[in-house]
């Protein structure tokens, strides 16, 4: 009854705020809410004032299109800040969407996800630049935990649950069990570095230049990498790809197909492939035991690249499948830490050393 009673009175005077703060997407969840913002981590900043012009949705219509004095940049590379300032403003534009139907007495608690295998360096310019765009208190929670939440796995439970959170920057490889990460792996091969395969394909093959957001929507609406028999002539999906002839510097338009996008990505969904062998070589016999029976969880948008389920169980002989709405489980696992602490705060990233205790 206290308990209640005080949780009702901390959300009347502050807002507390969980970010899965992503290379490629931010997502925002509000602590009795849900998920109530997603935004490309794209900011539109003007290099002669250092004016921040756009943030978000906006700024990533100007990837490509602007003038020289205007860059639309990620602030996030492979999922760590690689510019303080730029994350700043955009961790406060999201903090100030998240509150901004109502006036709270107290600046927020922010729990941010953050990848398995960054620095302690990098792990307090997350905790510094979130504080400076207006948090009361920083919890960090390692993207692989909260995406095991946020599938609503046992993770306080003495079994085994296997998890792939591949991301925009990052591939997460883990192994779960008792509340703690027992086998982690971090790979720099995710979405973009897909983007950026099919980019150098069109440059190989048709002499071609190709922008990243052409590369994705190509990833997106034909990407594939596995196929239960090999399709040929019309059951293949093709897409327009248009872009400069590198030969003529002509605007041309070339069709590409489902074979082609597949053999562009196939070195980096091999590496992939080979980092979770690397974690099943070094999972405990017990613990893999129980991934047997319940299996390798698929998130992040990359789980969403056709036939990647399928290509898993087959090169590992554990079956995969991908959870609902892979994109927002790192979210939803932060935000189920956020309405629970008492209950998840082990899980939470320790940093005594950085952030002096409560």
């Amino acid at each position: 009854m206290w308990k209640d009673f005080f949780n009702k009175t901390v959300s009347n005077v502050s807002q507390d705020i969980a970010i899965d703060l992503g290379t490629a997407n931010c997502l925002v969840y509000v602590r009795g809410r849900g998920i109530i913002l997603s935004e490309p981590s794209v900011v539109a900043v003007n290099r002669k004032t250092n004016q921040v012009l756009a943030i978000g949705r906006e700024a990533e219509k100007m990837v490509g299109k602007t003038p020289g004095h205007i860059v639309a940049i990620r602030p996030l590379v492979s999922g760590v800040i690689s510019d303080f300032e730029v994350t700043e403003q955009m961790l406060r534009y999201l903090i100030q969407r998240a509150q901004q139907e109502k006036f709270y007495l107290l600046k927020p608690r922010v729990i941010v996800g953050i990848p398995s295998g960054v620095t302690e360096v990098e792990k307090k310019a997350v905790i510094d630049a979130t504080k400076s765009a207006g948090a009361r208190e920083v919890f960090l929670i390692e993207e692989p935990m909260a995406a095991t939440i946020g599938a609503r796995m046992p993770v306080h439970d003495p079994a085994g649950n296997f998890i792939v959170d591949i991301g925009g920057g990052t591939t997460e490889v883990a192994v779960i069990s008792l509340g703690g990460i027992v086998v982690s792996k971090s790979l720099r091969i995710a979405g973009d570095k897909l983007n950026q395969d099919i980019v150098s394909y069109a440059q190989e093959k048709y002499r071609l230049l190709i922008g990243e957001r052409t590369a994705e929507k190509i990833k997106i609406s034909i990407g594939a990498v596995f196929f239960e028999k090999e399709p040929k002539g019309v059951n293949l999906k093709e897409i327009p790809m248009r872009g400069r002839n590198l030969v003529s510097g002509l605007p041309e338009e070339v069709v590409i197909n489902q074979t082609d996008v597949k053999k562009a990505m196939e070195r980096s969904i091999n590496q992939i492939i080979t980092e979770i062998r690397n974690a099943i070589e070094i999972t405990p016999p017990e613990l893999l035991s129980d991934i047997m029976k319940k299996g390798i969880c698929l998130a992040g948008g990359g789980a969403l690249l056709r036939g990647l389920d399928k290509l898993i169980t087959k090169e590992t002989k554990i079956p995969c499948y991908v959870m609902e709405d892979p994109m927002t489980l790192v979210a939803r696992g932060a935000g189920l830490v956020l309405e629970n602490l008492d209950e998840f705060h082990d899980v939470l990233v320790e940093l005594e050393e950085l952030q002096p205790p409560r």
